[in-house]
């Protein structure tokens, strides 16, 4: 395939924009000026300080949509950085920048894909191509692409294929491909006792030694039995609070916070059940005050996922693994309505890292597959 479009240059004019969640800064302007010069129709669908980029190019089946976010995490110290974190420097084969893995370089791709795909009359595909930008992914995630695809699907939009461009690579290019995600499910819980002196604990109730054996419990219980795609479920406790600041004194409180990640085997409320009788269960004394789950998907068909499996072995000649590890990711929205998911991209060894950086080779190779999804779908509907 030619690389005559320029994706490096633009995953580089993305990086330079400083787009620290839910700021996207223009970033989507670019990319809907860049779309709307090959037929898409763009739209803002835009919530609060959020941006949301929609942009459609058809009407019939099949429907492929790309979902990815402009937004990034803040880069940190800068001057840990080799170079500036917003310089979009290119050295030794890396394009370095806050967000050149995740996931400016994976839009990059997608948008010159589909500007190959339609500078030679759009290879036969009479489907519905359609690209769902965010610049909320790494913030809460509630007015971005959530907020999006509920006024979409209120109109009547429908959703088919979905491919989302979050960097899945493990060591070498398109290795891994996620078709499902683990749940999220966190939690604060508070230990109350009564403050006392040390000297005389008779007097007072210590929430420290309370919580002894309700920790230890809650890190050893064996939730449920992964498989060959999710792993166990598991818990983790991410930070214990307790105390005054002085050491003679018992305090009244202590706060532990927690996350459990989920396979789509059990559910949330059965698991805020399950840890809410484990934890009355050692003291009637506490309160537990939940966040909004992440809820898990796992886009069983398999279809769209093995004609990516095809893509990537047509551009690399290997095959990529499946697999549902990793954090949450936007995938779970489109998932909920129905359509099929599959998550591919760069290699994610340095998001969120100091000296992020993507491979100026994996880029254009990235945007060839993303080509090749499209057109092999299209091969598949040929009366579409």
């Amino acid at each position: 395939m030619s690389d005559s479009f320029d994706t490096l240059a633009l995953a580089a004019q993305l990086v330079r924009v400083p787009s620290v969640t839910p700021d996207d800064r223009g970033c989507q302007a670019q990319l809907a000026a860049r779309l709307e010069r090959i037929g898409f129709k763009t739209e803002a669908l835009n919530c609060g300080a959020v941006s949301n980029l929609y942009a459609k190019r058809g009407r019939a089946a099949p429907h492929l949509t790309f979902v990815g976010h402009t937004d990034v995490v803040p880069p940190g110290d800068a001057d840990a950085w080799l170079y500036p974190p917003f310089s979009a420097t290119v050295a030794d084969g890396m394009l370095y920048g806050r967000g050149a893995a995740d996931m400016k370089g994976s839009i990059a791709a997608m948008v010159t894909a589909c500007e190959r795909l339609f500078a030679r009359g759009g290879a036969g595909f009479d489907g519905t191509l359609s690209m769902l930008i965010t610049s909320d992914e790494e913030g809460p995630a509630v007015a971005g692409t959530r907020h999006a695809l509920a006024e979409l699907t209120e109109r009547g939009e429908t959703f088919q294929y979905c491919l989302v461009g979050e960097p899945t690579s493990e060591k070498t290019l398109a290795d891994t491909i996620k078709v499902g995600r683990r749940g999220s499910l966190s939690a604060t819980l508070t230990v109350r006792g009564q403050q006392g002196h040390v000297a005389y604990p008779q007097l007072a109730d210590n929430p420290i030694h309370r919580a002894g054996p309700l920790v230890a419990h809650l890190a050893q219980y064996r939730w449920h039995d992964g498989d060959e795609l999710f792993p166990d479920t598991a818990l983790q406790i991410s930070n214990i609070h307790a105390g005054v600041g002085a050491d003679n004194v018992i305090p009244a409180e202590l706060k532990l916070n927690f996350n459990i990640r989920y396979s789509p085997a059990q559910r949330a409320e059965s698991l805020i059940h399950d840890i809410e009788t484990l934890c009355r269960a050692h003291t009637d004394n506490c309160v537990i005050e939940w966040q909004e789950p992440s809820h898990p998907y796992h886009s069983q068909n398999g279809h769209f996922a093995e004609l990516v499996g095809d893509a990537v072995y047509a551009e690399l000649g290997t095959r990529a693994r499946r697999s549902s590890s990793g954090g949450t990711s936007d995938g779970r929205f489109v998932a909920s309505t129905g359509a099929e998911v599959v998550e591919l991209g760069p290699l994610n060894a340095t998001i969120h890292q100091v000296n992020e950086c993507v491979s100026v080779r994996d880029l254009d190779r990235l945007s060839n597959i993303y080509q090749r999804v499209i057109e092999q779908l299209a091969a598949q509907h040929p009366l579409a």
